[in-house]
């Protein structure tokens, strides 16, 4: 159809720069999948789904919240996230992206400011592109650049509520954002700190509850903390004050409009939430893996990022490519990550560790790099 002659124009661009995304099956030792704690096929969350299901959850909810699709499985999952991440209150969303798009859609209203880390996700920006709010980017992890755009702005005539948006670990580069500082900031400012703890949650502070757990207050904070990475299901959570609840079960359309994630599913994180409680030994031996493959990759360029988020930048997408080609092809399921979804000329491989692999598997996918490169 010539109606769609500009979209094959599109795709044909894409390609010819190296750029155009293709689905492929899963193959090959698992490097770039976000099972961190390999709990997507642990056998007692296997065991939990079953169990759910001989009690009568259904797996489909019927509708959205707001009409039947309440059910008793997701009040559940609210109200024991609440309390496992320290918040006042938590709502649930079929995915991350869900949830973040809602968030920055519906929470900063017209006359705020959000100051957001550059590197922040594209689930941020879709919201905040939705939003009503002024939107500004600060440099990564440069706690003083969200303090002078805040400055900037009150020097400007801004009155509302600054909003600072940031991930506590960033997913393509594996580093940490300088949370002490920033929560002082928005303690300075009374702004709101917004914490996408997607790649933290399960993995990093106390009994897997993310980086946030180390703050000494969390009245000002709200977390987004994702199910399907670490804890092997599906679906997020945000928590935060009540009133963020209630405002996003009364505002936010993408809440609202949705059909409600599948009561099962809810089921099964809630028992995710319990593994990751009673088996901190997942995080020791994950933990163990990351300095080991720090060590190991070390020679073939890799740098330590202190998680399990090793990025190998090459820079250009073609060669990117090629070598992530090669290394499937070697039997390592290493994907490599190009432009828009990293700035441009940072083409990288990103390694992941996870429970589903060993120092071995480390070890000989080093060898083969070194070979490689």
């Amino acid at each position: 159809m010539a109606t769609l002659d500009p979209h094959r124009d599109d795709l044909a661009a894409l390609e010819a720069r190296d750029r155009l995304r293709t689905l492929k099956p899963r193959q090959g030792v698992d490097f770039s999948s976000n099972d961190y704690l390999g709990l997507a096929g642990s056998p007692r969350l296997r065991a939990a789904v079953a169990d759910a299901l001989a009690r009568g959850v259904p797996v489909g909810s019927g509708g959205s919240r707001l009409l039947r699709g309440n059910c008793d499985e997701h009040e559940a999952l609210e109200d024991e996230a609440a309390r496992f991440f320290g918040s006042e209150a938590a709502l649930v969303f079929a995915s991350g992206f869900a949830a973040n798009t809602t968030l920055f859609a519906t929470l900063p209203q017209t006359g705020d400011l959000v100051v957001y880390d550059a590197l922040i996700h594209a689930s941020a920006h879709e919201g905040m592109r939705l939003g009503r709010a002024t939107c500004v980017a600060a440099a990564h992890n440069d706690a003083g650049a969200v303090e002078d755009a805040i400055l900037a702005w009150r020097g400007a005539g801004g009155t509302g509520t600054p909003w600072i948006a940031v991930e506590s670990l960033y997913s393509m580069d594996g580093d940490r954002a300088p949370l002490a500082d920033l929560a002082a900031v928005a303690e300075r400012h009374d702004a709101v700190l917004l914490i996408d703890e997607a790649h933290a949650t399960g993995v990093l502070g106390p009994d897997g509850r993310g980086l946030t757990a180390a703050l000494p207050s969390r009245a000002n904070i709200i977390t987004l903390h994702t199910a399907g990475k670490a804890l092997g299901c599906e679906g997020a959570l945000l928590c935060g004050p009540a009133v963020m609840r209630n405002f996003l079960v009364n505002r936010g359309r993408g809440f609202i409009f949705s059909t409600a994630p599948s009561p099962l599913m809810a089921s099964a994180v809630r028992a995710a939430l319990r593994i990751v409680a009673d088996e901190p030994e997942r995080r020791t031996r994950l933990s163990a893996l990351v300095a080991f493959a720090e060590r190991t990759l070390a020679r073939c360029g890799v740098a330590a990022s202190g998680s399990q988020i090793l990025p190998l930048v090459i820079g250009d997408d073609a060669a990117t490519m090629r070598l992530a080609g090669a290394l499937q092809a070697a039997g390592f399921d290493v994907r490599g990550i190009r432009p828009p979804t990293v700035p441009i000329g940072t083409s990288r491989l990103r390694i992941s560790l996870t429970l589903n692999v060993t120092e071995a598997d480390i070890t000989a996918l080093a060898d083969t790099l070194e070979t490689l490169r």
